[in-house]
């Protein structure tokens, strides 16, 4: 099974979440063994997607270091993840991937648009050797052996409109189009409220996530799926995940987790060499794994 990137160049605008400003963002094909690097083309900054450039997990997954960050990548990578790109380069020219609708469908749109090229190089898979978890209180992240990855989501949210949802998910890219890509970010009135007295969500509308005040749903359109609020997990759940650096072989569970339980998570698993393997798949399963990305 070889690597992939992408067929073309694609580019498109959308406004930032967090500082209501258009931002231009740029899909490039990048070379065998490159991985997803994020480039900041207004300060020259250029950081991989990996567990050790995270700097922050409050409101979003933020990759940079001590001078400059790109914030709100889960999404996107959420969609590149599912296309099963190894190699590109995501060029943004301020501190935010767009946020575009609040889901993955738009990067969806562009991936689609630019096409995907094999590689020469053979893909590397993270194959999860034993069950690995993280908790807080009674909030849990955890990653269990498994041949046919799927992720089990749990949220209990005392609100109306949401309550307590279940989702399992059998991931493939056919499944993530259908099921997960369109599920939108969601939030509560009270809290755009706050985060916009500190100078946050000041791009955050009802065009790009789901908002609540104390009883309903504000967005005249309504869901687009019953639950979409914990399928929106599974999105960053996926997005958080594939800062591993390699797709990885394995079922994830949570119970209520969140952006920092899913770092924390990346980080235990990469820790100990025991916790998985690095392995090339043989022929027979490369045809079937290939199959999830079709």
């Amino acid at each position: 099974m070889k690597q992939t990137t992408l067929a073309k160049a694609v580019s498109g605008i959308g406004i930032g979440l967090h500082k209501g400003e258009p931002i231009k963002i740029r899909l490039e094909p990048l070379e065998a063994n490159s991985g997803i690097v994020f480039y900041r083309s207004d300060v020259g900054l250029s950081v991989q997607a990996l567990p050790q450039n995270v700097v922050n997990t409050q409101m979003a997954t933020v990759i940079g270091n001590a001078s400059h960050y790109i914030s709100t990548i889960e999404h996107l990578l959420s969609a590149v993840y599912a296309y099963g790109i190894d190699n590109i380069r995501i060029v943004v020219d301020g501190a935010e991937v767009p946020v575009m609708d609040g889901s993955s469908a738009s990067f969806c749109m562009m991936l689609d648009e630019a096409g995907i090229r094999k590689l020469e190089a053979t893909k590397r898979l993270l194959v999860i050797k034993k069950e690995i978890e993280v908790s807080e209180g009674t909030k849990f992240v955890r990653v269990s052996p498994s041949s046919k990855p799927t992720y089990n989501f749990m949220i209990d949210f005392n609100h109306p409109s949401i309550g307590k949802q279940e989702y399992s998910f059998e991931f493939s890219k056919r499944n993530f189009i259908e099921e997960i890509a369109k599920a939108r970010t969601f939030g509560f009135l009270k809290d755009v409220q706050m985060l916009r007295s500190r100078g946050l969500a000041l791009g955050g509308s009802l065009d790009n996530a789901v908002v609540m005040d104390e009883t309903k749903i504000l967005n005249p359109e309504g869901l687009r799926f019953s639950n979409e609020f914990v399928r929106h997990k599974i999105l960053d759940a996926i997005g958080d995940l594939s800062l591993l650096g390699a797709p990885f072989l394995g079922d994830y569970t949570s119970h209520a987790g969140s952006h920092n339980l899913n770092h924390e998570l990346t980080k235990a698993i990469l820790r100990d060499p025991s916790n998985y393997e690095i392995k090339t798949l043989s022929a027979e399963k490369a045809v079937e794994f290939e199959r999830v990305y079709a």
